[in-house]
């Protein structure tokens, strides 16, 4: 059950530092869905890098 409060806010503060990206200048200028996608792999790789960090070094600590 925490392991999913763990990956909802760990998403939370994932969005909310990849909106201080601007990833757009590093796709070109007609290519706005690959950079959607790009944005959304990102995070939800970035979200289960740092939750499963967290959830290993939680299951370390016991």
């Amino acid at each position: 059950m925490y392991n999913l409060i763990i990956y909802i806010v760990i998403m939370a503060i994932v969005v909310w530092t990849m909106d201080g990206v601007n990833l757009n200048r590093i796709f070109k200028q007609n290519k706005v869905n690959q950079a959607r996608i790009m944005y959304i792999m990102i995070v939800f790789s970035l979200t289960y890098l740092v939750s499963s960090f967290i959830i290993a070094f939680l299951g370390s600590l016991k």
